[in-house]
């Protein structure tokens, strides 16, 4: 199966907010999706393009052609959580705030079945 991927790991970002501009490009073509994210006012927007071109050079690299790929597979999964602690005025308590990150993996595919063929011209 001829599929070329990228991963990113560790991004500080919640991933709920991440999977909104994910959600936006999956099953698109890999020129229409970066095109899409230039134009998203949203902080992961810039690292999503950047992981698409990413994975857009992994393609190249396994000699496959880069015409008409489209996003077959984004995932956005729950990195690790960063617990820091701000003290509060009641008997030495304190307000727990989770930091959360992201794992971000994207697999781009060839246009096989007309499900995907179709999706890019949304």
């Amino acid at each position: 199966m001829n599929e070329a991927k990228a991963t990113l790991s560790n991004y500080r970002q919640s991933p709920r907010k991440v999977r909104l501009v994910a959600d936006t490009v999956r099953g698109k073509s890999v020129e229409e999706a970066i095109t899409t994210l230039s134009f998203i006012p949203k902080r992961s927007a810039l690292p999503l393009q950047k992981l698409l071109a990413s994975a857009l050079a992994n393609a190249k690299d396994l000699s496959m052609s880069t015409e008409g790929l489209v996003v077959k597979e984004i995932r956005v999964d729950a990195g690790a959580t960063l617990y820091r602690s701000q003290p509060r005025s009641y008997r030495g308590g304190d307000s727990t705030t989770r930091k959360r990150t992201s794992h971000i993996s994207v697999t781009l595919a060839p246009p096989t079945s007309p499900r995907l063929r179709g999706a890019s011209k949304k």
